[in-house]
């Protein structure tokens, strides 16, 4: 704990699971969707005729089925198998009379040495399983055995490769691969690289690899549309890294994912508040194909509401040893404290927007360039009404200019915002001689002081005296102004 508080601070306080256990007895339990162990709580009822649909997939059906079903249709399909036809063996003796003349040796009979039921059990139980002891054989001298001993080779291939195939492919099944998939038992919500990031911990406690290892997060909450339709289980997806390829992972450590909320986040709007009374479940599902078998295998788990930390940090769990790095998964579930605000994004970002007018040359900056003329009358209307006097404000406002010169203004400081970044030489190039930056300025300059001209000329006779005739008022103005009016022109 010492250790912990020098490296991270003394704000900090580590959180385990057992100290977490008994407030989990106190959560309110409800209906989950995906259980812990990523089992899903569905189950299909009211099928009518489509479970018909079971029978056209046996094989699919029979591995599905669980292991004591598995094994009692093994063992009864054999039996069955078996004592069928030993029973057929037996019919042919008994109507050919073989069980009758069993001593006499100049009679050949169709199976040697089946003279009863148990006898011929024993003959189909040798051929079957090619054990071949010799004692029991069947003769040239029975047609009808040989037919059945080729109707019982083909059906005894048929019944050994779907039974035995079904047995291998349930046992080879990656479902107990995925129990050595650790998820972490809580996720947490912090602050990471500034942008407040929903985090949750996956391990891998084997040393065989998974390969191509991808993982996804849904997010199940029920909503109400705006035409009113009521969506019980509304899937959205959670992103985990799909645009940077961060979900691609390399599982051969512990991994901490992450999901940045931002704008298009569904907790956008979530706060540290307003998830006490929400209810949702965030469903995890890691997919990787096993190294060793080459099998695809699926790992599940999911996350309430109540198990999302907020404003805790996962505990360092590799450290770094002689020669190699050493994983620690007693710290693979704990947590610790750690300062994050306790509002949502959208909150923080409305703060943002409303503490300072400051903010609005970087507002007009992240903007597309189509909406430059807004930006420049907001920056230009921020000017005049900090600088100059109200009539000054009036008589060299921008009201009266027309939209269109506003627009090529926009455009040339656009251009020359532009062409400053660019190399000196690269600069020379794009200066075309006919159609130089001055020239627009100039032209740009001259409508404008015809327009306030124009404007002046509105104006009582006394206030268009003081302008000189429609003209600029520098003369009349003092020394300050004319200079905060000369910079505004310029």
């Amino acid at each position: 704990m010492s250790a912990l508080r020098k490296k991270f601070g003394s704000d900090y306080q580590v959180v385990t699971t057992t100290s977490s256990s008994h407030q989990k007895d106190k959560r309110r339990k409800r209906q989950r969707f995906v259980d812990k162990n990523g089992r899903c709580n569905v189950q299909h009822g009211n099928l009518g005729g489509e479970t018909s649909r079971y029978l056209s997939d046996l094989f699919t059906t029979l591995v599905d089925l669980k292991w004591r079903w598995n094994l009692f249709i093994f063992i009864l399909t054999y039996t069955v198998a078996w004592l069928f036809m030993a029973l057929v063996w037996w019919v042919i003796a008994y109507i050919r009379g073989d069980l009758y003349r069993t001593h006499d040796e100049n009679y050949t009979p169709c199976v040697a040495n089946v003279y009863n039921f148990p006898s011929a059990f024993l003959f189909f139980i040798e051929t079957e399983a090619t054990i071949g002891y010799g004692h029991r054989y069947i003769t040239d001298k029975c047609p009808e055995g040989i037919i059945l001993f080729l109707f019982q080779s083909i059906l005894g291939s048929i019944v050994d490769a779907f039974l035995i195939g079904c047995m291998f492919i349930k046992m080879s099944q990656p479902k107990k691969r995925a129990e050595t998939l650790m998820f972490s038992e809580n996720a947490a919500i912090s602050m990471r690289d500034g942008k407040l990031t929903l985090m949750f911990r996956v391990g891998n406690l084997r040393n065989s690899h998974m390969v191509s290892a991808q993982i996804r997060c849904k997010l199940l909450k029920s909503r109400q549309t705006p035409e009113g339709e009521f969506l019980p289980l509304d899937q959205l997806e959670l992103d985990v890294g799909f645009s940077t390829g961060a979900d691609q992972l390399f599982l051969v450590s512990p991994l901490t994912i992450c999901h940045v909320i931002d704008t298009k986040s569904p907790f956008y709007e979530l706060s540290q508040g307003s998830m006490q009374t929400e209810q949702f479940e965030i469903v995890v599902i890691l997919e990787g194909i096993v190294e060793t078998t080459g099998m695809t295998c699926q790992a599940r788990t999911s996350y309430t509401e109540d198990e999302v930390l907020w404003g805790h940090r996962f505990f360092p769990v590799i450290s770094l040893e002689e020669g190699f790095f050493k994983v620690d998964y007693s710290q693979f579930h704990a947590t610790f404290e750690v300062p994050t605000p306790p509002y949502s994004v959208k909150e923080q970002d409305e703060a943002l927007l409303m503490s300072s007018p400051l903010m609005a040359p970087s507002l007009c900056n992240s903007r597309e360039k189509n909406n430059s003329l807004d930006c420049l009358e907001l920056l230009e209307d921020q000017e005049s009404t900090t600088k100059l006097p109200a009539k000054v404000q009036k008589m060299t406002g921008r009201d009266g200019l027309p939209r269109k010169l506003l627009r090529m203004s926009s455009t040339t400081s656009e251009m020359t915002y532009s062409l400053g970044e660019l190399p000196m030489k690269l600069q020379r190039i794009s200066s075309v001689p006919g159609v130089s930056e001055e020239k627009q300025v100039t032209k740009t300059t001259k409508i404008a002081t015809e327009s306030i001209s124009k404007s002046v000329a509105d104006l009582p006779p006394k206030l268009q005296r003081m302008a000189g005739g429609g003209g600029r008022m520098d003369g009349h103005l003092p020394p300050k102004l004319r200079k905060m009016n000369s910079d505004r022109f310029t």
